[in-house]
């Protein structure tokens, strides 16, 4: 099961970096979205592919053409967060208003419940598993927030399934759809997703891929974008990891579904047997 995924963002959405963090100061960049995603529609109906877009409430509200070119090409859509925040950083009711004003902005757009939810940064950390009852509240069915090993912004380690798992809350289940991981000699390492895919090379990717029997992949417009300006006040390690490999990513891409068959998450969850998969009881006791 390999399944395709992208988190609708702009090039300067980049967390914990201070020229970058608001919207206060993403209005004074400039606009790269539609040329970013022109690319991407452009590659996936070349080759007839199926795709989750995480959509930010931001980007909704600001480009609403956006959401309805993804609605009306018939991809799923997720959601992303409406201002593109931590969610370790937020109280819960923080989180609730921030999950609330965006869902309604993207569903008044495209005229239906949206049902999928990704955290910016996988910031849906142990720290804030509280997050999983809040979405179930706000009917999200399926969520891709989990990165299963250590991360930059914590990740979720503890999580005890490196393949799609079913989260109990007080307020319903949750389809955990985890970022997927790879054995790189004896470590554990991601591969399939933003600076780690336009890093590594491509046949290392190919070979893991293969090896694998769940990917969940997460790239985004900014991923394949190599006219994007350089955000001047990023430390220099940030800057590798934000801009390397942007110049070969499109064509990279393109050669990775064209070798493997990728799917949505709507589709994917179809074809799984929900009750065999492992539990995480998060209820209250």
């Amino acid at each position: 099961m390999k399944i395709l995924t992208f988190d609708v963002e702009e090039w300067f959405h980049l967390l914990d970096n201070a020229s970058t963090k608001t919207e206060k100061e993403w209005v004074t960049y400039p606009c790269r979205i539609y040329e970013n995603m022109d690319r991407i529609f452009d590659i996936l109906e070349r080759h007839n592919q199926k795709a989750t877009f995480f959509i930010i409430g931001w980007i909704a509200k600001r480009y609403p053409e956006i959401v309805k070119s993804i609605y009306n090409k018939g991809f799923d859509i997720g959601f992303h967060t409406n201002f593109h925040q931590l969610i370790y950083d937020q109280t819960p009711e923080e989180f609730h208003t921030d999950l609330v004003t965006g869902l309604d902005c993207i569903e008044n757009i495209v005229g239906k419940k949206i049902t999928a939810f990704r955290a910016p940064g996988f910031s849906l950390t142990e720290k804030c598993s509280w997050a999983f009852e809040i979405l179930s509240e706000q009917g999200i069915l399926y969520d891709s927030s989990v990165f299963p090993i250590h991360h930059a912004h914590g990740g979720y380690p503890s999580f005890p399934s490196i393949a799609p798992a079913l989260i109990k809350t007080d307020k319903g289940d949750i389809k955990e759809f985890p970022i997927s991981v790879g054995k790189f000699f004896g470590k554990s390492m991601v591969y399939t997703g933003g600076g780690y895919f336009r890093l590594f090379p491509y046949r290392m990717i190919k070979y893991y891929a293969k090896k694998s029997p769940y990917i969940m992949s997460y790239l985004h417009p900014r991923d394949m974008d190599a006219g994007q300006p350089m955000i001047a006040d990023l430390p220099i390690a940030r800057k590798f990891r934000s801009y390397v490999g942007l110049k070969h990513a499109a064509a990279k891409f393109e050669k990775w579904i064209t070798d493997f068959t990728f799917t949505d998450i709507q589709t994917a969850s179809a074809n799984i047997d929900w009750n065999q998969v492992p539990v995480v009881d998060l209820k209250r006791r």
